[in-house]
């Protein structure tokens, strides 16, 4: 039985899942499983998965589920004493689950480890730094205002942990990474290993395609967090709020705009602003994503791009 079991929901995930798998078998800590949750791919992955040839890779095939029923069915036939959880184009640094492991032995309070994040493009390029926070022990009330850990394959958790709080929301449609964060920090200490070891890949179409519905997935995590919170911590959900409308609005603001997203941006404004009292004494930043999301709502795309780049100077 390993130590520690790696698993990896993958959906037609043929440009990456090589890159994925490699980036855990290079790590320095060799006691693991690799359990890959083939999750009805119509294109290559199964295969390209099956032509890796070591004996601590399992894979199961079922039909599409999305990423939540994958990774509850990766739990269910995991045997590790810890659960490790990586997507199938995110990378991880060759020391990250020998450094979390290490953390967590240090920690026995501790339930869950976690490092820090930086962002790639889909050729593996660097696009920028993650946040880098610095949260340990007691992060309940941290994670109930932001999701700090940043996505779903940064954590290594004792499986206790998991066994006592249950798996994956199947119901959500989104967030259920921070969903399952968030009741891990209600019982449990998160201990933080304070170097980049998640490299989270960034896709300009998805980001497009799926900001829209984001804000419905987003905000139906908070309620349900905020049903589960005590009293002395409900006057957080306005914050918490506030932080969600103001990452959705960075996120529409990226790819190729549509007046679609335009209004959609003008709306993540109001609520932010209704949410954060203080959000109009930022008034200059305020007034850059009103006119840049009025532009982008109201030009067809190509002339309110050309637009916004002429605004760049000036913004």
């Amino acid at each position: 039985m390993a130590i520690i079991s790696v698993v990896i929901p993958a959906y037609n995930a043929e440009k990456t899942i090589q890159q994925t798998i490699d980036s855990i078998l290079n790590q320095t800590f060799e006691d693991f499983e690799i359990i890959v949750i083939n999750d009805g791919s119509t294109d290559s992955t199964l295969d390209i998965v099956s032509n890796i040839h070591d004996p601590r890779i399992q894979v199961f095939s079922y039909p599409n589920s999305g990423a939540s029923t994958s990774r509850n069915r990766g739990l269910a036939v995991a045997t590790g004493e810890y659960i490790a959880l990586l997507d199938a184009d995110d990378l991880w640094t060759p020391d990250k689950l020998e450094s979390q492991y290490q953390a967590l032995q240090n920690h026995p309070q501790a339930a869950v480890a976690y490092s820090w994040t930086d962002y790639i493009d889909e050729s593996g390029n660097f696009l920028q730094s993650g946040k880098h926070p610095t949260f340990n022990g007691d992060v309940y009330p941290e994670l109930l205002i932001q999701n700090f850990l940043e996505n779903g394959s940064n954590p290594l958790i004792r499986r206790e942990a998991f066994a006592e709080v249950g798996g994956f929301d199947e119901s959500l449609l989104g967030g259920q990474d921070r969903d399952l964060y968030i009741r891990l920090a209600a019982r449990y200490h998160f201990v933080l290993v304070p170097v980049v070891q998640v490299f989270y890949r960034m896709s300009t179409n998805s980001i497009s395609s799926q900001v829209i519905r984001q804000e419905k997935q987003c905000v139906a995590v908070i309620e349900k967090a905020f049903l589960q919170a005590p009293p002395t911590l409900q006057h957080l959900k306005k914050q918490s709020l506030a932080r969600i409308y103001k990452y959705l609005i960075y996120r529409a603001l990226q790819g190729y705009p549509s007046p679609e997203k335009g209004r959609a941006t003008l709306g993540f404004l109001c609520n932010y602003i209704r949410y954060d009292s203080a959000a109009l004494q930022q008034w200059r930043f305020c007034l850059v994503i009103f006119v840049k999301s009025l532009i982008i709502a109201i030009f067809p795309p190509s002339i309110a791009q050309r637009t916004l780049s002429l605004l760049k100077n000036i913004f």
